[in-house]
Parts: C-alpha cells; sequence; structure tokens
C-alpha cells in the first residue's frame, strides 16, 4: 500500500507550480510507494490561512516554499521567510523545501539560521531530476542542498553580524517612505536604537552615502526587501 504524503506548494508563479506538480507526478513513479496530495498557494495570505488550518488537523509532509513572496496583506508576513518561521511554529514535523532565486551569501546563512530548512534549491538550478532528488533525499535523509547551495556554503562569511526581523522590518519600512519619527510606532524600538540598526546595516552592506537610498537598493538586490 502506497504512503500518501501531503504536499503544500507555495509560490507565485504558476509556471514554477506546475514544474513542482510534473516533479511530484514523477516522483511518484520513481519512489517506491509514495504518492502524493498537493495543495497549492500563490500568495503569503492564502499560504498563511493553509498552514493554520493544517495546523489543527493533520498538517503537511513536505512544504515547498518560495522566499521571494509579496508581503501579506497587514504588512507581517515581509517574504516567503516569515513564512517559514511560521511553519516551524505551527507545523514542527513538516519537512520544508526552500527555493529561491537569491544567490546572496547573506541571505543564505540568514535563511539557514531563520527556517532551518530540510531542502535548499537555488532556481537556477533546479531541473525535474534535481527535484526527485531533493524529494526523495528529504523524504528518507535531510537535508537535501543543490550545488549553488554549498558552494556559498564553503564561502567565508565577510561578517558574522546576520540580519534579524527587525533588521528586515526596518529595511521594509525604509523602502516605503516611513518616516524615521514614524518608525517606532511599527518597530517596537526607540528612534536612538532604531539610529543604531541603520548604522550597523549600512556598515554590513559598505554604505557610504548618509541618506538610505543605497541601503535600499542594496539591500534589494541581496533580497533581503
Amino acid at each position: 500500500m502506497k504512503r500518501v504524503y501531503k504536499v503544500l506548494l507555495i509560490d507565485d508563479h504558476p509556471i514554477i507550480l506546475e514544474v513542482y506538480k510534473m516533479a511530484l507526478k514523477n516522483a511518484s513513479l520513481s519512489i517506491e510507494n509514495a504518492d502524493f496530495e498537493i495543495e497549492t498557494a500563490q500568495n503569503s495570505d492564502i499560504a498563511l490561512q493553509k498552514i493554520e488550518i493544517a495546523s489543527k488537523s493533520d498538517g503537511f509532509d513536505i512544504i515547498f516554499l518560495d522566499i521571494k513572496l509579496p508581503p501579506s496583506d497587514d504588512g507581517k508576513i515581509l517574504s516567503g521567510e516569515d513564512i517559514g518561521v511560521k511553519i516551524n511554529q505551527l507545523l514542527p514535523n513538516s519537512k520544508i523545501i526552500i527555493s529561491t532565486t537569491f544567490n546572496d551569501n547573506y541571505r543564505v546563512q540568514n535563511i539557514l539560521k531563520n527556517v532551518n530548512p530540510d531542502g535548499f534549491l537555488i532556481k537556477n538550478d533546479i531541473d525535474t531530476e534535481e527535484l526527485i532528488e531533493a524529494i526523495r533525499t528529504v523524504i528518507f535523509d535531510p537535508p537535501y542542498y543543490s550545488k549553488s547551495v554549498i558552494k556559498l556554503l564553503r564561502k567565508q562569511i565577510s561578517s558574522d553580524y546576520l540580519l534579524d526581523k527587525i533588521d528586515r522590518q526596518l529595511l521594509y519600512e525604509l523602502s516605503i517612505g516611513t518616516k524615521m519619527k514614524d518608525l517606532p510606532n511599527v518597530i517596537p524600538m526607540s528612534i536612538a536604537g532604531i539610529e543604531k540598526r541603520k548604522r550597523q546595516l549600512k556598515e554590513m552592506f559598505n554604505v557610504q552615502e548618509n541618506e538610505d537610498r543605497e541601503l535600499i537598493l542594496i539591500a534589494k538586490e541581496k533580497g533581503f526587501i
């Protein structure tokens, strides 16, 4: 009798969702006694809703998670990374396979630290064979890291300072034009504390300008906002 694995695919690109579905179909043929029951979520709000519902029932066995998801409507979820944290809180037995276009060392290290996924794929690496191998490994002997992730992990990090939720919230608020005087209303810190965080971020990203424009541009390039 086949074991049926419940799978949630979280990605805002329909083509990527179809690629995952095809890989799961092929995996059911190549992995003995395995079949897959698939649900999809194409934005943060739907994903969070399905995760919360699943936490009160049988949950999901495997969750494919795109990191570069747009923020939720209420702004509390900034990206797929926040969804990953929620999954760990609400569905601790679910195995997370992250896929992302980001291939920056800082970003990869933060995702590993904050989400600790069972699988980690850079989208440029993805093909059907890679996905099937990732599924097989995550089921039987996690973790699975794609070649690009392994290469990044081998590189030395130029700074030990990793971004936390407040850093990312600060970058997001700056990117949407929130004024400094209003930031304590959305970030639980004083103006002085926020200024210190901003200085640390500029040092980490080697930003020389006093204005925030360059900081925001570099943070976007590295995938933090």
